[in-house]
């Protein structure tokens, strides 16, 4: 027997109507690529993503159809989203830190009928223009008034195209299960594989968001997402956002540590979200300048996994309550996030760090496991680690076009590539991904962990750790680090800092310094480069062991 209850489908177009309808007069706020900053609300976000719906149709994009974007978060990117996907079509993001050869792969693999791109990106489109096979035209984010000359064919003015629209359009009432959005994985070897999302699996990651042991969103809060949109999905602020009725502000292009830390202040924003990098820009512009958060409360941070110091900065110096997260964009992407649970709240500062450390609770309807390379799953008590395996309907089941092949086991689970342990509470700690994870002697050693124990030396700005062939043991660690601007820090001084802290067989066997650490476009260290920089260093402890 069936349930009696109403067969409504799951909409990102009902995000906005509802934002719309019960929170119309709450205030968008962007920066703006020309300059000025833009204000608004959602009343008038779901007037112009209708009239820009319209032109879509006008165009010739029909549903099911990739439409692209270039573009930092602003307000006209928001309304590309809810536009593109509302009609029924697909809001392809682009990252713009990609290699031409990445954009041009992307762009082709999803035919992708018209790019809509800011202006800082019009050079880049133009290089690479001719080899865009299925485009059929390209937006410009912008007025009349700052509209550029440029070689792009079939340019055409954003402000323009939807000025003389009607904002009647109707949303079609589309099954929840129809493609909305795209966006395609950072893999350090290959192709980009292009995950593509749904309606019903954007809509319930959102509402996971919002959840009080997730993001724990409210119409009061004021939003300020850093991470861009072109980086799995915002990790859904942009839905979750109008979904609760907050205030959203939009940072543009300028994401340094000043700019950022005036967006904070001026908007008085309490809950913000990026990648560690954004936060290390963050709290050096601060420290330098002497300056202190007066209305942020709440930061997630992921991508990577967050410095243990980074943690203790925020939270015990100024007053900023981390929740270290975790996902993918295979995920949707949220997967987990560090939220204390009943009985933690008197912990001392120590034992409130060994948890902040962790990347913390999978949020309901994900699933996680760990298991050994038998496929065995493995006990959550802390210390076994093993393959971290996930499942859910917010986690793909295939990529697009069937590239990669069968990506789910017999059960419908989808191995992350990465090494994890899961405690007996349920905190789950990535400890490596499974091709960075350093096998000595037989036994693994976590790069994550060296890296993070590193960055809270005094002098060192960014650390990164890669396995170095070694004649007895297989691998010993190297530790490669940046010194902070001044710093003079030498390796032995890095060394006793770390001793005592970790097993003494974990010591990095040497230190390399180097100017700067290579990152992927994601802002993920790119340890294949770094493998392949060091591929003939030879360790100082390998000849004793001759």
């Amino acid at each position: 027997m069936l349930g009696l209850m109403q067969d409504r489908q799951l909409l990102v177009s009902g995000i906005l109507e509802h934002a719309a309808l019960n929170h119309g007069e709450r205030e968008i706020v962007s920066a703006m690529t020309e300059g000025p900053m833009h204000r608004y609300n959602y009343i008038a976000l779901a007037e112009r993503s209708r009239r820009l719906a319209n032109a879509l149709s006008g165009l010739g994009v029909k549903p099911g159809q990739c439409v692209a974007t270039l573009a930092w978060n602003t307000f006209r990117h928001v309304e590309c989203w809810y536009a593109i996907a509302g009609m029924g079509a697909i809001a392809h993001t682009i990252n713009p830190r990609l290699f031409p050869e990445q954009i041009i792969y992307i762009a082709n693999h999803a035919e992708d009928q018209y790019i809509f791109t800011d202006l800082t990106f019009i050079d880049q489109l133009e290089a690479i223009a001719d080899q865009l096979e299925t485009v059929k035209g390209f937006v410009i984010l912008t007025d009349r008034d700052h509209m550029p000359d440029t070689s792009l064919k079939n340019a055409i003015c954003y402000e323009d195209l939807i000025a003389e629209e009607s904002a009647a359009f109707r949303w079609p009432e589309l099954d929840e299960n129809t493609a909305c959005g795209l966006c395609y994985t950072s893999g350090t070897t290959g192709n980009p594989k292009g995950v593509l999302y749904s309606h019903r699996s954007n809509v319930l990651h959102a509402m996971a968001a919002t959840g009080a042991d997730a993001m724990a969103l409210r119409s009061v809060d004021n939003v300020m997402p850093v991470v861009p949109m072109f980086h799995a999905n915002a990790w859904a602020l942009a839905y979750a956002v109008p979904m609760v009725g907050g205030k959203l502000v939009l940072p543009g292009r300028h994401l340094d540590g000043e700019s950022v830390y005036n967006m904070l202040e001026d908007e008085q924003i309490n809950f913000t979200a990026a990648v560690p990098t954004v936060w290390l820009m963050l709290l050096q512009h601060m420290q330098a300048n002497d300056l202190k958060l007066n209305y942020l409360k709440r930061v997630v941070i992921g991508g990577s996994a967050v410095p243990r110091s980074m943690i203790d900065t925020f939270e015990n110096v100024y007053g900023v309550e981390v929740a270290h997260a975790w996902g993918m964009t295979e995920m949707s992407p949220l997967g987990t996030l560090c939220n204390f649970k009943a009985g933690m709240e008197n912990l001392d500062k120590q034992a409130r760090l060994d948890i902040k450390v962790k990347q913390g609770r999978v949020i309901y309807p994900v699933e996680i496991k760990i298991t050994d390379d038998d496929g065995n799953e493995l006990q959550r008590d802390g210390k076994a680690f093993g393959h971290l395996l996930v499942r859910g309907p917010t986690i793909s089941k295939a990529y697009l076009k069937g590239e990669g092949g069968e990506i789910l086991d017999r059960d419908g689970w989808f191995d992350t590539g990465d090494v994890a342990t899961i405690d007996p509470l349920g905190f789950m700690q990535i400890t490596d991904r499974s091709k960075d994870v350093i096998k000595s002697g037989g036994e693994w050693i976590s790069s994550i962990d060296l890296e993070n124990l590193a960055v809270g030396c005094p002098g060192v700005a960014e650390a990164a750790v890669i396995g170095i062939a070694h004649p007895k043991w297989d691998e010993r660690p190297l530790l490669i680090i940046v010194r902070a601007d001044g710093s003079n820090v030498t390796r032995d001084e890095i060394l006793a800092y770390m001793d005592g802290k970790i097993a003494k067989w974990w010591m990095p066997d040497d230190i390399a310094f180097v100017d700067e650490i290579p990152h992927t476009a994601t802002g993920k260290i790119q340890k294949t480069t770094l493998r392949e920089q060091f591929a003939d260093y030879k360790l100082p402890t390998a000849d004793a062991a001759e």
